[in-house]
């Protein structure tokens, strides 16, 4: 920074006004895992793009760091920075729907719509807007785009970029780039938005999209059924797609130990079965009037049964019983979070690799410390929630020195097997060494070219993605 934070505060405030300054308040500050306190020298929340211009403009004048700031949700810490007195870019007050296209299924949004506002707005015209996960009462539609997020319907529908015809951003110069597309097909260069998706705020900022919904199925059916262990997960998700086809929106496995933590965490739940399973599949089909998915879950499950891929499961007989089923996938994270874990893991494998990465890791991870593993996520697309914890009567802070020589198995095993350490929360900050570690040395350099291009000033999140050059 060129200039004093109060110096920078006064030219903010004189280009905005009072109404979008802000508080360094503690939400702003704080990453949910609590690994990092981050810090501000001011929070502004702008009210329209051309508010977002101004303070890019001034932050390139002034070289004052830009951190955007979306719903907060965030675990790689992308939306804190530990350093230095930046501006805390919040998009809390750009809400606005502006555009919907019935006849095109589209909508266009500000980006600090919540997930759940453009779902509500999508339902009321009948469609859905599909991309779905637990924090989406908060997070934000800018932020999810940013990292690129997935959650449980990337089987059936794709991560956030699948979900974005185009967007309006405000690149680190101050200038606007209008391209809030509505079209399918657009080849004409360079394509920006795929550029900006994903870029964790380093590029610019993204401050509206025009995202694609899609009809809404008519019948849905959800099961919860007991597997003998991840390679029948696999052989039964394949079991069903053969039965199916892209009738399946979601086929989630979740490990014994996620049952445990609901218990030891004291959240509720409803039991669903009468001894907890090591293995457990949670599944779901979006169907369009073919056959009654319910009806189709328990063929399923009958058959499956027969072949042994099952030992136990229930089929939700109404809508509260599908909501209890996934409410026990959803509770599980906060239940992670207070027991505490040591390292936790977003990654992906090819389908064939995953059974047998989870059986090889406990054995590796032993050779360094023993510790509790909770694995769950989304096994029809190969990403693996795979987190560690203290065993009981110890804390994550007891595992301290270790915990980098814990992590660097798990991603020693995944690169090994041909995956990914980062499936869908992300790089931030938090995975930057790692994406330097096994991240293409072609890659890397165009990245920091394209990044060095656009933002030469260094100003736009410094420090995310890429090491602070």
């Amino acid at each position: 920074m060129n200039q004093r934070p109060d110096d920078v505060i006064q030219r903010l405030t004189q280009a905005l006004g009072d109404a979008a300054i802000r508080p360094a308040e503690p939400r702003y500050l704080e990453e949910p895992r609590g690994r990092w306190q981050g810090r501000a020298g001011v929070v502004v929340a702008p009210s329209r793009t051309e508010e977002v211009a101004r303070i890019i403009r001034i932050a390139s004048k002034t070289q004052t760091p830009v951190v955007p700031y979306s719903g907060g949700t965030g675990l790689v810490g992308g939306q804190i920075t530990e350093t230095g007195a930046p501006i805390i870019l919040s998009m809390e007050r750009m809400t606005r729907i502006r555009e919907v296209h019935t006849d095109e299924n589209v909508i266009v949004a500000d980006a600090g719509c919540t997930l759940a506002a453009v779902q509500d707005a999508a339902a009321t015209i009948g469609r859905l807007f599909p991309l779905s996960y637990g924090s989406e009462g908060t997070a934000r539609i800018g932020g999810a785009l940013s990292v690129n997020s997935g959650g449980l319907n990337v089987l059936r529908y794709g991560m956030a970029r699948d979900l974005c015809f185009g967007i309006e951003a405000v690149l680190p110069d101050g200038s606007i780039f209008h391209g809030l597309k509505r079209l399918r097909k657009d080849n004409t260069g360079y394509d920006l938005r795929h550029l900006l998706i994903g870029a964790d705020g380093t590029l610019g900022v993204i401050t509206g999209a025009s995202r694609r919904l899609v009809p809404r199925p008519t019948d849905i059916g959800t099961a919860m059924l007991a597997v003998p262990g991840p390679d029948a997960a696999l052989s039964l998700y394949h079991f069903v797609q053969d039965r199916v086809g892209d009738g399946v929106s979601a086929f989630e496995i979740l490990s014994g130990v996620g049952f445990d933590f609901l218990a030891e965490a004291g959240l509720p739940h409803k039991p669903v079965f009468d001894a907890r399973p090591e293995w457990t599949v949670l599944m779901e089909l979006g169907l369009f009037g073919e056959r009654d998915p319910s009806l189709m879950l328990e063929e399923i499950f009958a058959e499956a049964f027969e072949a042994g891929l099952v030992t136990d499961g229930v089929v939700a007989s109404s809508g509260q019983q599908r909501a209890d089923l996934w409410a026990i996938r959803e509770t599980i994270p906060l239940a992670n979070r207070a027991i505490g874990a040591i390292a936790s893991h977003d990654v992906s494998l090819p389908l064939s690799e995953v059974a047998g990465f989870l059986a090889d890791a406990p054995v590796a991870l032993g050779k360094v410390a023993k510790t509790r593993i909770n694995a769950f996520g989304h096994l029809g697309d190969g990403n693996i929630h795979f987190n560690l914890f203290p065993p009981k009567g110890q804390t994550r802070e007891d595992f301290d020195n270790v915990r980098g020589a814990l992590s660097d198995v798990v991603h020693d095993m995944v690169a090994a097997r041909g995956g990914s350490f980062s499936a869908e929360h992300g790089i931030g900050r938090l995975k930057v060494a790692t994406l330097q570690k096994f991240g293409d040395p072609a890659r890397l350099a165009a990245m920091r070219a394209i990044k060095d291009a656009l933002d030469p000033k260094g100003i736009m999140n410094p420090g995310a993605v890429l090491p602070e050059a």
